[in-house]
């Protein structure tokens, strides 16, 4: 019967173990997934249209912009949220706090900084005029006024074009890409955009298009923050120096363009 009654015991005691393991397993797997969950996001606005910038692959958002966020959010160790936003209220989604900063190629501009806060530039270019690869009829800028230029909507090239052809006969677009599509079937003449798009559908060799000249300004492009967030654009120029330095910035600049895009100043 002590026999029995020893073993009924320590028959007990194991499953007691065992149920307070279970418990603390099950406290410690809680906690790392209440970590994980609390892991703060880094939400970054851009529009989504602007290829091989930011753009939809399969549904999902990609990109050179993409990846300059997700690589900036894990030095900062926060979760990133790439989110797309019409880019002629890009500016207005950011004041709203829908995101926390833009990452959609931003020009730098001095109308731009009356309502945000820029970091140090996060690569360079200039405004570029494309035209059909068989356009033998234009060859320098002076042969564009008069002609009928396509520009992206809410972006500098629009106000480019007009000066350049002395007329309001400039069409907006949506998407560079879709501007860049309409040059061989004749409906533009020319399309100001940032001369890495171009560069890029050259490359790929998807469209029949050429530069003309050479670039009419040459641009900085920044991350946008909220007016008077310090902190964020302290924590972002500071991943962004980081990145920079270990070479994780050129790794994602080469991917997409075949050469470090961050230039010279």
């Amino acid at each position: 019967m002590a026999v029995k009654k020893l073993g009924i015991l320590s028959l007990s005691l194991v499953l007691l173990m065992v149920i307070l393991s279970a418990c603390g397993s099950s406290g410690t797997k809680s906690q790392t997934a209440g970590k994980a969950t609390n892991q703060q996001e880094f939400r970054y606005g851009m529009s989504g249209l602007f290829k091989p910038f930011n753009f939809k692959e399969n549904g999902q958002l990609t990109g050179f912009d993409v990846e300059i966020g997700q690589a900036l959010a894990e030095k900062m160790g926060m979760k990133p949220v790439p989110v797309t936003n019409p880019w002629e209220t890009i500016i207005q989604g950011l004041q709203a706090k829908k995101y926390d900063a833009i990452i959609g190629s931003m020009t730098v501009t001095d109308e731009r900084k009356k309502s945000v806060d820029f970091t140090n530039p996060y690569y360079r270019s200039g405004s570029q005029i494309f035209i059909s690869g068989k356009n033998q009829q234009i060859s320098t800028v002076n042969d564009l006024k008069g002609k009928k230029i396509g520009a992206v909507k809410a972006s500098p090239y629009g106000e480019l074009a007009r000066k350049l052809t002395e007329s309001a006969n400039v069409v907006e677009y949506d998407s560079d890409l879709t501007a860049l599509m309409d040059l061989p079937t004749g409906r533009l003449d020319a399309v100001i955009t940032d001369q890495m798009v171009g560069f890029r559908v050259i490359k790929e060799k998807a469209i029949d298009i050429k530069e003309l000249g050479t670039p009419l300004s040459h641009d900085n492009q920044a991350i946008a923050v909220r007016k008077g967030d310090t902190e964020l654009l302290n924590k972002i120029n500071k991943a962004l120096d980081e990145i920079i330095k270990d070479g994780t910035y050129e790794k994602i600049s080469k991917k997409w363009f075949g050469r470090n895009i961050l230039g010279e100043k």
